[in-house]
């Protein structure tokens, strides 16, 4: 392992964060400093149950000592009691071992800010797009063509090297919106093929439907990364045979998630990444209370153990397949 890959401390950029303390930025006193609460707010109960989520963050883990880029993060999103700024949420990351993000867009106004904090931020890229669940909204508002048109300007940015998230989601959505789904879900793989860029697919409740639209497209983006991976091992069998990404997030350490770390253990490594989704799925043993990207390491390791290999291998090769899928991240 070289020098260059391991983590050396940096006092005068990382703030102190102390393992198993919450990190000082996260704490319920800090004051918002940027404006992030202007953002959207994550619903304070669970999708499911509608029980009322715990908002406190959780404590910070042991640092990697290998670096790895957090694949997919919502930076504009507040949730809990304070908002943190995106400065204060890379300094926490970094300090941890986590240097860089993908900030990812779901509609114009989520693509637009991670278009601009990619700009003010060097260990931040942007991806935009337009989210499969409001694709039939926009459609039916008779404003899915600008909404559009905006996603395609945006993607000519320097700073942008992923189209996302886009795809098919039937949980939310019902057969009512499935052709606007799909034509949306055509369109921005259209839009990553012309841009030269890579592709975060959101699949929930959609495996057969996203393939199809996959094996139909005339060709397909640099890289296809399937966002927050939610398939079984035959899924990931396929993934591996056309070359497609796997990330990885909190839910491969939920205890009743059997099934994904069974793809995860087939998976081939040189296709394995890893993510937050901040703020959602925060791994265990911290489900449902807020997410963030100093929280991957906790990923890591789970992520390690069911690969059968050492924390550090697995940073290794998740770091080189970030910079396969998107680039160098400097």
């Amino acid at each position: 392992m070289s020098q260059q890959q391991r983590i050396l401390p940096d006092a005068e950029s990382s703030p102190a964060v102390v393992p198993g303390e919450t990190p000082a930025a996260y704490r319920p006193e800090q004051p918002d400093d940027d404006g992030a609460a202007a953002g959207p707010v994550r619903d304070q109960a669970e999708e499911q149950s509608g029980k009322k989520r715990r908002l406190q963050y959780p404590p910070a883990p042991q640092p990697l000592t290998v670096p790895v880029i957090d694949n997919h993060a919502h930076l504009d999103f507040r949730d809990g009691a304070i908002s943190v700024s995106v400065q204060q949420a890379l300094e926490v990351a970094k300090a941890v071992g986590v240097i860089g993000a993908l900030c990812v867009g779901y509609d114009v106004a989520s693509s637009e800010f991670s278009v601009k904090a990619a700009a003010e931020h060097p260990q931040l890229k942007a991806a935009v797009a337009l989210h499969p669940n409001d694709a039939p909204v926009l459609a039916a508002k008779g404003d899915y063509e600008t909404a559009f048109a905006r996603i395609t300007e945006l993607a000519r940015h320097e700073q942008v090297v992923a189209i996302a998230e886009t795809g098919l989601d039937f949980y939310r959505t019902g057969e009512e919106g499935v052709a606007a789904q799909r034509r949306s879900f055509e369109d921005h793989i259209a839009l990553a093929v012309e841009r030269g860029l890579a592709m975060q697919i959101h699949d929930r409740d959609a495996h057969v439907e996203v393939v199809s639209v996959l094996n139909a497209a005339p060709t397909l983006p640099s890289a296809v990364v399937f966002h927050c991976f939610s398939g079984d091992a035959d899924l990931a069998r396929l993934c591996n045979a056309n070359g497609w990404y796997m990330s990885f997030a909190g839910t491969v350490t939920f205890k009743n998630a059997h099934a994904l770390r069974e793809a995860l253990a087939v998976a081939d490594p040189q296709l394995i990444l890893v993510e937050t989704d901040t703020p959602f799925l925060t791994p265990h043993p911290y489900r449902g209370q807020p997410n963030a990207p100093y929280l991957i390491p906790q990923t890591m390791r789970l992520m390690a153990q069911v690969r059968n290999t050492n924390v550090e291998a697995m940073c290794q090769q998740v770091m080189f397949n970030t910079t396969q899928a998107y680039g160098s991240w400097t």
